[in-house]
């Protein structure tokens, strides 16, 4: 493997599961990529390329495969990185925001404490979908006095229009699947 791949050598590193988690879901399975060292290298420098012109000082990100691409983004951007949980996993006071996935319903919670007023925030996620889980991270955001600064996924599901929902905040992908 060459060290710089493009776009499309990225996705070839993503493995498609037909009915995961359940039937009539087309999972995306971002685990071959992460395995892979340079393609995973080269997934994060293509997200950091995709949200350098973005005005930042926190990532906020969910668990579990958002903390991936959150964790290195902000680590290579040199900036904080807010965890958004499930509930009853963080230890101090927190907020809340309830969504709907395309397969069910969740909670997500961060520190009341880890958003500042005015704090200008990247949501970073594995993956758009029905745009429920990024929807409810920038409720998060605005709730605790932030400001959502943009919104960035490895891949984008078209087909869903989870875009829609996130309208007006500034959304990135780098991978985009029509399928």
């Amino acid at each position: 493997m060459r060290s710089h791949e493009t776009i499309e050598e990225i996705g070839l590193h993503i493995r498609e599961v037909h009915d995961f988690p359940k039937r009539g879901i087309s999972f995306k399975d971002i685990t071959p990529l992460i395995e892979n060292g340079p393609a995973f290298h080269e997934a994060v420098d293509g997200m950091a390329r995709a949200t350098e012109g973005i005005d930042y000082s926190r990532i906020l990100s969910a668990e579990a495969r958002g903390f991936v691409f959150g964790t290195a983004l902000a680590y290579r951007a040199k900036k904080g990185l807010v965890l958004a949980r499930k509930p009853n996993k963080l230890p101090r006071k927190t907020i809340s925001a309830s969504y709907d996935l395309e397969y069910g319903q969740s909670i997500l919670e961060v520190h009341t404490d880890a958003i500042a007023h005015g704090t200008r925030v990247l949501v970073v996620d594995d993956l758009l979908a029905t745009g429920g889980t990024s929807r409810a991270m920038c409720q998060l955001v605005e709730n605790a006095g932030g400001v959502v600064a943009g919104v960035a996924f490895l891949i984008e599901l078209r087909f869903l229009k989870g875009r829609q929902l996130l309208a007006p905040y500034e959304v990135t992908s780098l991978l985009a699947y029509d399928e």
